[in-house]
């Protein structure tokens, strides 16, 4: 049986554009050329952009469909990318071993993003980057993408507590101008955080 996002994934459009996340583009130079995670890949724009950057990238998502579109869109550009499929609420990242880790409008239930978050910190290499950008429960007003219920939607202090093993870099509430495909378009209220594993 297809789940929600195999559905959404199911098309030959790349639903969310092949480019990539413009926070993560403005900080990649903050990523080290070694190995990293990427949460909630999906078709796999930010992976493959990394990917081309040097970095060893293993991009984790519940949709296969998602993911296979992910491989070619690594083939297009020459690179190489892991994939894993797996329901975030059941994965376990491995402690000690990421030099980065991406989160890019990864929208999770409270207790799954907690679960999650905590193993970032534990998953990060010392000196080790956590990038991440999500919407805000301000977001639901503009209605411009993201998920329907302020509950997935995430807050910088609630970030900061959930991550506190990390050092920050930046970490900023805003709203900003999004072209992501055809799903993230327009004006958009978002948080993001840019942290190392002290």
């Amino acid at each position: 049986m297809l789940t929600f996002w195999d559905q959404r994934y199911g098309q030959t459009e790349y639903v969310y554009g092949k480019k990539p996340n413009d926070f993560l583009k403005s900080v990649v130079h903050e990523i080290p050329k070694g190995r990293v995670l990427c949460l909630a890949d999906g078709e796999g724009r930010n992976g493959v952009f990394l990917a081309v950057q040097g970095c060893n990238v293993t991009s984790v998502d519940q949709s296969s469909v998602g993911l296979h579109k992910a491989l070619n869109l690594a083939a297009e550009h020459g690179v190489v990318l892991e994939t894993v499929v797996v329901d975030l609420a059941e994965f376990t990242i491995q402690p000690n071993h990421w030099d980065g880790i991406v989160s890019i409008f990864c929208h999770l239930p409270p207790v799954v993003r907690g679960y999650i978050h905590q193993q970032v910190v534990s998953g990060l290499k010392v000196g080790g980057v956590f990038v991440l950008e999500a919407y805000t429960p301000q977001q639901l007003q503009y209605q411009t993408g993201g998920p329907p219920t302020a509950e997935l939607t995430m807050e910088l202090q609630t970030l900061q507590q959930e991550l506190s093993g990390l050092e920050f870099k930046h970490g900023v509430e805003l709203e900003r101008e999004i072209q992501e495909g055809f799903l993230h378009q327009g004006r958009s209220a978002v948080v993001q955080l840019l942290g190392f594993k002290k």
